[in-house]
């Protein structure tokens, strides 16, 4: 307390200068409009230049982080594409594209109206009868499977979306070759669950589900997701697998439909067995 004391005792001069010139100022520019506002725009212009400064190093710290992002998001696609490279090919990247041995082609659309907060979620669509959009054909995301188109106008199509009571998708594990049915029962919009897998298959949590090109509507190979749990059906004879979809269903914007050139003959050879069987 002393030392404070003998500062202010021996430099008072300097302090009382100080604050005099500090009160001159204060005059000045609350007095006087003109010095007022050339204060006022220099000192705007200084806070803005550096709030400028602060804006670039926060972009700047950020961008490690957004790298990493990217990064993470790019090996993930390069692994995606090195897995599915032969049924993109097969896909093409043009609408209307067919590779030699395939039967798939695929239409661009933007989804227009969607709902994930449902036990019977559809899906609308921009492209139609028009566009060679019919019913029975696959919907797709960059990400995967989405639905099935349910009917078709000139200009919009309707699809049944995996999140619906009536979706009913066949899948296989991957790894295993072991085959289901993808339903749907409500509750979680990012969860399906896989039935009819034996209860002997080996699964485990992290396997890869895909399509698996027993219908006419998707090609072999299409991602759905991955086994995020699994047990045992309470009959003890299946598997009770659920899926965790690769595709936010609330987050659809563009997807592709997938046309077989092939379904009517599919359909034809189908309903003549179910006849015969009759």
């Amino acid at each position: 307390m002393r030392n404070i004391i003998a500062f202010l005792a021996r430099y008072n001069h300097w302090l009382l200068f100080i604050i005099l010139e500090l009160v001159s100022f204060w005059l000045l520019f609350r007095f006087n409009s003109y010095q007022g506002s050339v204060f006022f725009t220099s000192a705007n212009r200084a806070v803005g230049t550096v709030y400028g400064w602060v804006s670039s190093v926060n972009d700047y710290l950020g961008l490690r982080t957004a790298n990493e992002i990217l990064f993470d998001r790019n090996l993930e696609l390069v692994v995606e594409n090195e897995r599915l490279r032969t049924v993109i090919d097969s896909l093409g990247m043009d609408a209307g594209a067919v590779s030699p041995d395939t039967s798939f082609t695929t239409v661009a659309a933007k989804v227009v109206n969607n709902s994930v907060n449902l036990l019977d979620n559809y899906i609308t669509i921009d492209k139609g009868r028009a566009d060679g959009v019919d019913a029975d054909m696959g919907l797709v995301s960059p990400l995967g499977v989405v639905g099935i188109v349910c009917m078709a106008s000139s200009h919009h199509a309707l699809a049944i979306s995996l999140l619906n009571s009536n979706s009913s998708v066949s899948c296989k594990l991957e790894r295993s070759g072991y085959f289901g049915n993808l339903k749907w029962s409500g509750g979680d919009s990012r969860t399906a669950q896989l039935m009819d897998i034996p209860r002997h298959a080996e699964v485990h949590v992290g396997d890869t589900v895909v399509t698996s090109g027993y219908s006419s509507v998707f090609p072999e190979g299409l991602m759905v997701g991955v086994v995020s749990s699994h047990g045992f059906s309470p009959d003890g004879l299946t598997c009770e697998i659920d899926v965790r979809l690769s595709s936010d269903m609330a987050k659809l914007n563009m997807v592709r439909v997938v046309k077989n050139k092939h379904a009517a003959e599919h359909v034809m050879l189908s309903d003549s067995l179910k006849r015969h069987r009759q």
